[in-house]
């Protein structure tokens, strides 16, 4: 008996060597990513050998497109956004308008059209999700601000990517698209805006039933106990709203799954639904990237290298040029603006999806789709190289250039206290390093008393809205001297670091000592190791986290049976 397998020869082969390429990738210390888009390249039609089925390869990437999108929304957070938002909302969107341009221009100079311009354009202006995050996680950047301004900025350029793929089949006619046949039916005007009040109205569905529906159903899952079932749940939740969004309201399956994620996200359960959901996302998303592989021609390098050169050039020098300009503009240190350059120096996952979208929509050429691949292969691998040369570029701008000297040591109107404030706030304060969920409680109760502080903060726009509330606060790393100092440290009773910094901490305390012998110290941890040594070193108060909340909790317990046993002694 004779068997179709297409399907299972496609999946063993795509898994199969994204595993080998992928292993290969990492011990040399690059992305796996930049593997499974080799193993792509292995077994597609360009190559010599085995190749796959185009056909089903392309239907498992958009399970994958969904996955991926369902991803993002899962972790889309709209307070990391908002805390950098007077940075990363106008930096993404000037350098993804920078990148466009450059693209266009490119694209003009080889005669393409506007059309193919357009979307070879905006393909090269979207970093990747993947790499950017698994970058400044390994390099413990997730927490700190350059971290949150990169995060912030990446969520920026996904959410206009998200908008470019709902509008772009409708402008696929005007832009000379041999597919928007659609499109051509009627007017411009009245495409679009059957194509927003199509997407306005899944919108509406999603945040007003969706938003009740979906955490109501996780709950209900959930207290069956089936671990199975509550991932049978989440999958074909992300699934069956793409595809009803595509079937139902002509959205594309990537807004459909993002806005899944983004209202699961809403449940006590999100948690543990993206951890549920990631071996499977994780498995299409290899497919994914082995299927965009399988559309790369080879060949493309030694007939076009110039081509592939441009391209290149605009994703690593161009965008991070831009990006580290607009950050610099913005009044942040330069270390931070090469490191959120080096960052965003890359394409990946949306750029394939953007170029997939115009190659189906007859405004990509073939050619286009291979040089953004290739663009994305090079890029993701000369990323670690980026992360690398940051600081000894740093000091060597630094060295030589009198104009990046002055922008480094420039006045910042935040980063020291005003002329006016209270000669209480100068002497005898707690100086408080860190505004996140554990200084605001601080600070609440430090206000509660009247007892007198100042807020050091990494965040300028923090800096900034503390100080509309009459909160004194000054901007900088608490590592460096001159915060410490600008906080009056010198004259401080006590310094609280209200931030689990491992690698800072000590810095900040010589610093303090040094600066103040006599001044108490009070810090949190999150590690019982890094609590222990603390302790041992006698550098001050040390609050480990999970002890505090067993003795809160202990605490609770004993009062709540002493009250018990004196309410049975009156009893009696």
């Amino acid at each position: 008996m004779e068997h179709d397998i297409t399907l299972i020869t496609t999946i063993a082969a795509g898994f199969g060597l994204a595993l080998i390429f992928g292993f290969i990738a990492e011990k040399l210390k690059t992305p796996a990513l930049v593997g499974y888009l080799l193993a792509g390249i292995a077994i597609s039609p360009a190559t010599p050998g085995f190749v796959a089925d185009t056909d089903i390869a392309s239907q498992l990437a958009e399970i994958g497109v969904m996955l991926l999108m369902f991803g993002v929304g899962l972790h889309f957070s709209l307070h990391d956004l908002l805390a950098v938002k007077r940075i990363a909302v106008p930096g993404a969107i000037v350098q993804m308008a920078v990148a466009t341009l450059l693209g266009m221009a490119l694209a003009d100079w080889w005669g393409w059209d506007f059309g193919a311009g357009l979307v070879l354009g905006l393909s090269l202006s979207c970093a990747s999700t993947v790499v950017l995050l698994k970058a400044i996680e390994a390099r413990g950047l997730l927490d700190t601000m350059t971290g949150r301004i990169a995060v912030g900025w990446l969520i920026v350029e996904d959410l206009v990517t998200v908008l470019i793929l709902v509008l772009l089949p409708s402008f696929a006619a005007m832009l000379g698209g041999s597919n928007g046949t659609e499109a051509a039916a009627g007017p411009l005007w009245q495409t679009i805006g059957i194509t927003l009040l199509l997407v306005s109205a899944f919108i509406a569905i999603m945040l007003i039933v969706g938003l009740r529906v979906l955490p109501w159903l996780l709950w209900q899952v959930a207290r069956t106990g089936s671990r199975e079932l509550f991932t049978l749940t989440v999958i074909a939740a992300a699934i069956c709203i793409a595809y009803g969004a595509a079937a139902l309201f002509n959205v594309s399956f990537a807004l459909g799954a993002f806005f899944a994620g983004m209202v699961m996200r809403e449940s006590k359960f999100s948690h543990r639904a993206a951890e549920e959901s990631l071996p499977l996302r994780d498995a299409f998303a290899v497919l994914f990237f082995v299927s965009v592989g399988m559309l790369f021609d080879p060949a493309v390098l030694i007939d076009e290298p110039m081509h592939v050169l441009g391209v290149v050039a605009i994703i690593i020098v161009g965008k991070s040029i831009a990006a580290m300009l607009l950050v610099l503009i913005l009044r942040y240190p330069l270390n931070t603006a090469l490191t959120v350059a080096a960052s965003l120096g890359q394409i990946g996952e949306f750029s394939f999806i953007l170029a997939g979208l115009g190659l189906s929509l007859g405004l990509m050429p073939a050619e286009g789709m291979s040089l953004v691949l290739a663009g994305a292969l090079i890029s993701i691998a000369f990323n670690p190289i980026a992360f690398a040369v940051i600081a000894p570029l740093r000091n060597l701008i630094l060295k030589h250039s009198a104009v990046a000297r002055k922008y480094e040591n420039r006045d910042d109107p935040y980063a020291e206290l005003p002329m006016s404030t209270e000669r209480k706030y100068l002497h005898g304060q707690v100086v408080l390093v860190g505004y996140g969920h554990v200084g605001e409680r601080i600070v609440q109760a430090l206000m509660e008393q009247d007892i007198p502080f100042v807020v050091a903060e990494q965040n300028r726009e923090l800096v900034q809205d503390l100080r509309k509330q009459n909160i004194n606060a000054v901007s900088g790393d608490a590592t460096e001297p001159s915060v410490l100092i600008q906080a009056h440290i010198t004259d401080a009773a006590m310094l609280v670091i209200a931030i689990p910094d491992p690698l800072n901490v000590r810095q900040m305390i010589d610093t303090a000592r040094t600066l103040n012998p006599e001044i108490e110290i009070v810090l949190r941890t999150r590690n019982e190791d890094e609590t222990a040594l603390l302790r041992r070193d006698k550098v001050g108060t040390v609050f480990f986290s999970e002890e505090e909340l067993a003795k809160s909790m202990t605490h609770h317990i004993l009062q709540r049976f002493d009250t018990k046993l004196e309410n049975d002694i009156i009893k009696h």
